[in-house]
């Protein structure tokens, strides 16, 4: 068979859906200043789908950091991987701040978050390790995982007698190969926005020999006294023997950066093949990163602000008797029963008649019957918008319950 038909003729789970999709449901086209209102289709919508939390993307200091150091340098420099010619001491000030904020001896800094973690994995383990790792693990996650070569062993999300069951087997088979293992979690999952256990995984090492590294992409900015992450939250951080966080979130930037002890952090600036044949993080991006975090670390009310949000939108949804799950972050899904042509409708509805855009997951996502809607609060966010998005859920359940979504698939408005 060739191998272009052998592709078009099944096109994956969610490719599936890509004729009626694109554009609308899947490669959506946000316009205009990046913040909660912003146009859909011409229309102006409230957005809840962006991972700005604390409002950097548009705070003014942050975009005269960016253009200033865009000016300065170019996206060019420096030109060449870091390894070989792209070393400065603007990225060397970066990893040593990061280091300072999350408590961690060492840092190094990655080019992107999925990459990143993918790429650490690669590097930690070999074909006689043993990974095991939560069963909800973002998808960065679980291909750094499909890249070992060795065994790995899945637990229950959050299950931590799961995770017990999991390290007994694995320390059987690392003391018959001669490996070690590595533990892999998430301090906040995306979609479902409960916290990793890390109290009670790190408790297991007194039974187990494992070490452990921690995705912590959502709680990075968000969660902890300082906004130093699900460790500082969780009075665990010094368990964590490897904090991995990316720029796309907190930080509304480009980048991702791994902390632990200065060895092992020595051992993957020379070993993690993803940066060390990649071209250095451009400057502009490393300046408005140190921004961004003086910003994060300094200006606390942000984050405060973030949480004000937070709290109304989840205690409103709670109040009228809606489905969060058991969120303990920013991360807000809101649960309903229905399917494909519900979820369509649904959507449709939310968007063109309500105006407000936010996120939605069906199969294979999530299970059959199910959907997901998921809201991003921020900083930037209003009670207004928060009472305007009560009243816009209350009214779009009412109709997926009594049936209305469920006739047939409504046409998508020009």
């Amino acid at each position: 068979m060739d191998l272009f038909e052998k592709l078009l003729s099944d096109r994956g789970p969610l490719g599936q859906y890509s004729k009626v999709a694109h554009g609308y449901f899947a490669f959506p086209k946000l316009e205009g200043e990046i913040g909660p209102h912003m146009k859909f289709r011409g229309k102006d919508v409230l957005n809840w789908s962006l991972n700005n939390y604390i409002g950097l993307a548009n705070h003014p200091e942050v975009r005269k950091a960016d253009a200033d150091a865009a000016e300065r340098w170019g996206l060019g420099y420096p030109m060449g991987a870091r390894m070989m010619s792209g070393e400065t001491s603007m990225h060397e000030k970066l990893e040593a701040e990061l280091s300072s904020f999350v408590k961690k001896e060492d840092t190094m800094l990655m080019n992107y978050g999925y990459q990143g973690i993918m790429s650490v994995i690669d590097a930690l383990i070999d074909r006689h390790d043993v990974i095991v790792y939560d069963s909800e693990s973002h998808a960065c996650i679980i291909d750094g995982v499909r890249l070992h070569m060795g065994k790995r062993f899945v637990y229950p999300h959050n299950d931590i007698a799961g995770l017990e069951k999991q390290l007994g087997r694995a320390t059987k088979l690392a003391a018959e190969t001669g490996g070690a293992i590595l533990v892999i979690t998430e301090g906040v999952f995306g979609m479902s926005g409960d916290m990793g256990k890390l109290k009670e995984i790190i408790e297991l090492k007194q039974k187990f020999s494992f070490r452990l590294l921690v995705d912590d992409a959502h709680g990075f900015g968000t969660m902890g006294e300082t906004g130093a992450g699900v460790g500082e939250a969780q009075e665990a951080q010094d368990g964590i023997d490897l904090y991995f966080s990316t720029f796309a979130k907190s930080m509304a930037s480009i980048g991702a950066f791994v902390s632990g002890e200065k060895q092992v952090i020595e051992f993957l600036r020379y070993n993690t093949r993803s940066q060390v044949f990649a071209k250095a993080l451009p400057m502009p991006l490393v300046v408005g990163a140190l921004k961004r975090l003086e910003l994060l670390r300094g200006k606390p009310e942000l984050r405060e602000k973030l949480w004000v949000i937070v709290k109304a939108l989840q205690s409103g949804l709670r109040e009228r008797g809606f489905n969060i799950g058991k969120t303990q972050s920013p991360v807000t899904p809101v649960f309903l029963s229905g399917g494909p042509v519900e979820a369509h409708n649904l959507i449709i509805d939310l968007r063109e008649n309500y105006s407000i855009f936010c996120s939605v997951v069906i199969y294979p996502v999530v299970p059959k019957g199910v959907i997901l809607l998921r809201l991003i609060p921020t900083a930037v966010h209003t009670l207004a918008d928060v009472n305007r998005t009560l009243d816009a859920f209350d009214a779009v359940s009412d109709k997926l319950k009594s049936g209305v979504y469920a006739a047939g698939a409504l046409p998508i408005m020009a």
